[in-house]
């Protein structure tokens, strides 16, 4: 049975609708597969050189999960203690950060009542009030879901007690995935659609892997640095920092706000903020010039900005789940642009002629 032109696209866009509207209905139960799938993802390199000197694809797979989750959970145990010496600690001391503010602030307020009116000041009073109450409100609904909702505990479980089975069976039968969906694609164009897959596999493992390593290159730096110059909370500051880079310039220009204002509410001075400052234009510069050349590389076909549109667009539809996909998806969409877009160029749409001698669209 041939189709014609017209009934291709409309069935590859029939299927294209279909997994879409797939995805969007069981998004609460994907989260420990998309995220077993991208552990195994950024683990099958080091499979392959496993592979390379001796072990089976079955021992290797077992030696590289087992390692992988070990370390995280070793990384968590040795983690834990330390973030939460200094979150109790910086607890303990908000109300001297209060009464620092407050003396620091005292001088603006009486410089702000010679030019406001009584009546003036008062709004400002009440206008504080209600959106103080306003945001508290919001906050204790937010953490109040957050800790209560089942889905939330769900996700958790699934995360720690299925993604570890998921990631090992993928990362084992890698492979036979692999060209068991070779064999699915269509014979006349799958050379076309394998280059297209090997591009877009060189923009996530560009992109993904090494964006990895700086943010946690990055969040070591941070963490130690603030932590050497003695911001309270600098390892809690630092680690979201150096992990919030992931999007590109979150991180570290929340990072760097957050930081700045504990450094500014912790030190009656400017030593303090100015030894914060430097931290993180250290890591700026560190980032820019030495780990992001070195381990991404600057040809991953993903703009920054469009790295962002995707991660957010991906978190509104979809929250974590969306997260994990937006790079995959927006790493499909640039490499089938660019493809389609040379396919244009080539083609006698573009040029005006008759279409002799180039390709066609």
């Amino acid at each position: 049975m041939s189709l014609s032109r017209e009934n291709k696209l409309r069935f590859w866009l029939i299927g294209l609708a279909v997994f879409v509207l797939l995805l969007y209905l069981l998004r609460s139960i994907l989260l420990p597969f998309v995220a077993g799938m991208a552990v195994a993802y950024l683990l099958d390199p080091l499979a392959h050189r496993l592979e390379r000197i001796g072990l089976s694809r079955t021992v290797a797979t077992v030696v590289i999960t087992l390692f992988f989750f070990v370390a995280v959970v070793l990384f968590a145990l040795l983690v834990t203690p330390l973030v939460e010496d200094q979150v109790v600690g910086f607890a303990q001391r908000v109300p001297g950060y209060v009464h620092q503010l407050v003396n620091r602030g005292a001088p603006l307020w009486r410089t702000a009542q010679t030019y406001l009116s009584v009546k003036d000041i008062e709004q400002l009073r009440t206008a504080g009030g209600e959106y103080a109450g306003t945001l508290a409100t919001w906050l204790a609904g937010f953490v109040s879901r957050l800790l209560t909702g089942s889905l939330v505990v769900v996700n958790v479980l699934s995360l720690v007690f299925i993604t570890p089975v998921v990631t090992f069976y993928l990362l084992r039968d890698w492979e036979g995935i692999t060209r068991r969906v070779d064999s699915w694609l269509p014979r006349v164009q799958a050379a076309t659609i394998r280059e297209q897959l090997r591009q877009i596999d060189r923009t996530l493992a560009g992109f993904v892997r090494g964006q990895a390593l700086v943010c946690v290159a990055l969040g070591a730096f941070y963490g130690i640095g603030l932590t050497a110059v003695g911001l309270d909370l600098g390892l809690v500051v630092g680690f979201s920092a150096g992990l919030g880079s992931f999007i590109p310039y979150l991180g570290t220009i929340s990072g760097f706000v957050v930081g700045m204002g504990l450094a500014i509410a912790q030190s009656p001075d400017w030593t303090l903020a100015g030894m914060v400052a430097g931290v993180f234009l250290v890591g700026n510069l560190l980032e820019s010039y030495v780990l992001a050349p070195k381990l991404v590389g600057e040809k991953i076909g993903l703009h920054p900005v469009w790295v962002i549109f995707a991660l957010l667009a991906g978190g509104a539809l979809f929250g974590f789940l969306g997260i994990l996909l937006a790079l995959p998806v927006t790493a499909v969409i640039g490499v089938l642009i660019r493809f389609g877009l040379g396919r244009y160029l080539e083609s006698s749409l573009y040029r005006g002629d008759s279409g002799e001698g180039g390709g066609s669209l």
